[in-house]
């Protein structure tokens, strides 16, 4: 077991204020990069070091791989945690990462470039034994053969880019007369967002819900799964409230669910944090869609049912340390995350900005994850979160009622926010009554 004793943080804003809190408690040292758009973020001085790693853009700073390492370098950081979003699931930054004999905090290059491409992700999910969703197998080349795979599988048929993310390089094709337009329109925007045309085919699953388990590996071939959090809550693919547990599922689907995702885990060897995406439709038949080979942002509602910090475990299995048992984890309550954004509550148009009044809730079982404050100048250059509200209680009624209560507290001024949204959604009967689906917002909106 080699201990880490010091860790660079590549990464800014709420997650990395969330990383420092647990490398300190560990008693490790924490090293916070900046842009010079976060020059004067106030958690910077929570950090046993700071350096500058360039300019505002993302290309100049926290996604140009010779800045980190040289600031690991200099800095004598034995370990990089990287976060979510930038380089987080960067293959060849994590093999610069080896090079520089730097361990990076986070799945091997190898699983990270097998599950990165989602047409061989899923080939190798059906020889692990799990459900898949019917499609091509591996790319589709031409417009041609788009044609005769939806044919075959029964529109509607959904292309999606192997290398793509976040809703990009996707087209819903609902007959054979759109097929043509849908696959060039993919491509052409898969290439522009990823550098990568690949396309592949797969049945349109409609109405479902967007249900995924939180898993943890260890080097020693231990893995185990932290519950379910359902994220069908979303606009655009865009997440937006996530809860744990997932209560439409019922308990013969839940425990196949978390049975698929640590066998799935332990068939691929994987390594530290990750979770297993599936689509579940309306008869609770579920569909492995993508696993997201990092940390992810509503990881806090995992941690809120079950007491255990996933990025210290992240740390420990980094260190070679063998994971604890299934049975010891207790799961417990429901918790709900509301994720804020400074963007307009109605049609989500980032709105970047100074934050002229900043009031959190507070109370028993309410996490606040934010770097933001009064004064705070938002960045434009940036994703537009600036904070989660993550609430937990005995049963999924009561966290409601805490969020609802929670939201009604939260006053942010001098930037429009997400807040209006939450509070009313909070109020809405279809949520409190869980009746929505991931296109919900697109016909209630």
């Amino acid at each position: 077991m080699a201990e880490i004793k010091r860790i660079l943080i590549a990464n800014r804003g709420e997650i990395a204020l969330r990383a420092i809190r647990t490398i300190k408690e560990m008693g490790k040292e924490a090293v916070a990069v900046y842009s010079t758009a976060d020059k004067d973020a106030s958690y910077l001085r929570l950090a046993d070091a700071t350096i500058c790693i360039g300019g505002a853009k993302s290309g100049e700073s926290y996604l140009h791989i010779p800045a980190i390492i040289a600031a690991a370098e200099v800095s004598e950081c034995d370990a990089i945690f990287p976060g979510y979003g930038f380089l987080s699931e960067n293959q060849n930054f994590v093999e610069i990462c080896q090079f520089h004999d730097i361990k990076f905090i986070g799945p091997s290059v190898d699983v990270m470039a097998l599950m990165s491409d989602k047409s061989k992700a899923k080939q190798v999910m059906k020889e692990a034994g799990v459900p898949v969703i019917p499609g091509s197998d591996g790319a589709v080349e031409t417009v041609e053969e788009a044609k005769k795979l939806a044919k075959e599988m029964g529109f509607p048929v959904i292309l999606k880019a192997a290398a793509g993310g976040g809703g990009r390089g996707m087209r819903v094709v609902e007959d054979e007369s759109y097929v043509e337009n849908a696959f060039l329109a993919a491509e052409s925007e898969a290439i522009t967002a990823f550098g990568d045309g690949t396309i592949y085919m797969e049945k349109f699953i409609e109405n479902p819900r967007h249900i995924e388990v939180q898993v943890l590996a260890d080097s020693h071939g231990n893995a185990v799964h932290i519950g379910e959090r359902d994220c069908s809550m979303q606009r655009r693919h865009q997440k937006l409230i996530e809860e744990s547990p997932a209560m439409f599922l019922d308990d013969e689907t839940r425990a196949k669910l978390h049975e698929a995702a640590v066998k799935a885990t332990k068939h691929i060897g994987y390594e530290s944090a990750g979770t297993f995406e599936f689509l579940v439709d309306k008869h609770k038949n579920f569909y492995f869609m993508e696993m997201n080979t990092r940390l992810q942002v509503e990881h806090c509602v995992s941690e809120m049912v079950s007491g255990i910090d996933i990025i210290e475990w992240m740390i420990r299995i980094a260190e070679g340390e063998r994971l604890f048992d299934q049975s010891d984890v207790r799961l417990e309550g429901h918790a709900i995350e509301c994720r804020i954004t400074a963007e307009d509550p109605v049609n989500f148009i980032p709105c970047p900005g100074k934050i002229s009044k900043w009031i959190a809730p507070g109370g028993k079982d309410v996490r606040i994850d934010s770097h933001a404050h009064a004064g705070y100048i938002i960045p434009q250059h940036y994703d537009s979160m600036i904070g989660k509200v993550i609430v937990w209680d005995k049963d999924r009624a009561r966290a409601i009622k805490k969020m609802r209560r929670a939201m009604d507290e939260f006053e942010i001024g001098g930037v429009k926010t997400v807040i209006d949204f939450h509070r009313r959604m909070m109020r809405n009967p279809d949520f409190i009554e869980n009746r929505f689906d991931t296109k919900y917002l697109e016909s209630h909106m």
